[in-house]
């Protein structure tokens, strides 16, 4: 089943040389400049104020460090990594200008006559499609889970899980911070934004085990083996 796993990702990107070229340059390094540039750029002067900038920008920080520390350690899957550095722009750009005042959301409510600007659900869709990745990753090669049904359950619950954590910390911030957090919650007037919110992330996290499962298997055999460790004592 592997040897199929890498034989049809080999299929796939040999038909994409863009997507191949991409693979070949990405690693975690690039990643991290990526980032950085990208965080540079669009907090020069952010339209939001600044504290929902940093508020939205946050977990890129935290993703950019951890990656940062551990790459060498423990290297990410070249599909996880263009996964993250894809999500991490959406977060950057809807911290620039507040996910309710992102123009592609405008540009979408204008084309498919929408009652708001739905940016944030694009951002929740892909707070469940990419983490389902790099969750998965971390169940196969750390918690060594076979890939049975219970790898893509886990990987979507997990997520679910986290969406919702994510909403009371967002509801928290709120509490604390009061009107200065309001655009950082975002719900434009939606009673139901947090449930929507959450749907969508695990319609994002459902969507990625049916369709990027197999494309990740051969992603990770391409890994380098893990070096073997040494005897204790």
């Amino acid at each position: 089943m592997e040897n199929w796993n890498v034989e049809a990702q080999s299929i796939i990107v040999s038909k994409t040389p863009a997507l191949r070229s991409f693979r070949q340059f990405m690693n975690a390094p690039i990643y991290i400049a990526i980032l950085i540039v990208v965080e540079i750029a669009l907090g020069i002067a952010p339209r939001a104020d600044r504290l929902t900038w940093t508020l939205e920008n946050f977990p890129v920080w935290l993703g950019v460090a951890w990656i940062g520390f551990n790459y060498k350690r423990f290297p990410l899957s070249q599909l996880c990594l263009i996964l993250l550095t894809v999500h991490s722009i959406i977060l950057a750009v809807g911290g620039y200008y507040t996910y309710a005042k992102v123009p592609l959301g405008f540009w979408m409510q204008d084309w498919f006559g929408l009652a708001r600007n739905h940016y944030d659900r694009i951002g929740h869709f892909v707070q469940g499609f990419v983490p389902a990745i790099l969750v998965r990753e971390l169940l196969i090669r750390q918690a060594k889970m076979p890939r049975t049904a219970w790898l893509p359950a886990t990987t979507v619950m997990f997520c679910l899980g986290f969406s919702a954590l994510f909403e009371v910390f967002e509801w928290l911030s709120v509490v604390v911070g009061g009107d200065a957090s309001t655009d950082y919650l975002g719900t434009q007037g939606d009673l139901w934004d947090a449930q929507w919110d959450m749907l969508f992330c695990g319609f994002g996290a459902l969507t990625a085990m049916i369709f990027l499962s197999r494309l990740h298997d051969g992603s990770l055999a391409k890994l380098p083996a893990p070096a073997p460790r040494s005897a204790a004592g």
